[in-house]
C-alpha cells in the first residue's frame, strides 16, 4: 500500500508565501510523476503543477512565476513553493504521485489534501 502524506497548508494573506510538502511511503520501486492539484470553492480540482522523474516541470498558467514545483527523490518528497500568493489561490490542494508499485504496475495515489486559504 501506498500513501501520500501533504503538510504545509494554512492561512496567508495576500502576497505572501507558502510551502507545501508531500511525502509517499509504503511499498513500491520508483515514482514517475508527481502532481500538485487544487480545488477551490465551488470549483473543480485542476492540475496545477507537474514534475517527472527526469526534473521536468510543467505549470498551468495562473501560477507561472510564482509556483515552484521540485522533488527529492531521496526522500520520495515532492514540494509545492507558492510565492506571491492572491486569494484566488485559496484551494485545498491535492498531492498526486504515479508510482511504479511492481515490475508491470503503475499507482496512481491521491493524498488527503491540505487547505490554503489566501485572506488579509
Amino acid at each position: 500500500q501506498v500513501q501520500l502524506v501533504e503538510s504545509g497548508g494554512g492561512l496567508v494573506q495576500p502576497g505572501g508565501s507558502l510551502r507545501l510538502s508531500c511525502t509517499a511511503s509504503g511499498s513500491f520501486f520508483s515514482i514517475r510523476t508527481m502532481d500538485w492539484y487544487r480545488r477551490g470553492p465551488g470549483k473543480e480540482r485542476r492540475l496545477v503543477a507537474t514534475i517527472t522523474s527526469g526534473d521536468s516541470t510543467n505549470y498551468t498558467d495562473s501560477v507561472k512565476g510564482r509556483f515552484t514545483i521540485s522533488r527529492d527523490n531521496a526522500k520520495n518528497t515532492v514540494y509545492l513553493q507558492m510565492n506571491s500568493l492572491n486569494p484566488e489561490d485559496t484551494a485545498v490542494y491535492y498531492c498526486n504521485a504515479v508510482v511504479l508499485a511492481d515490475s508491470v504496475r503503475y499507482l496512481a495515489v491521491w493524498g488527503q489534501g491540505t487547505l490554503v486559504t489566501v485572506s488579509s
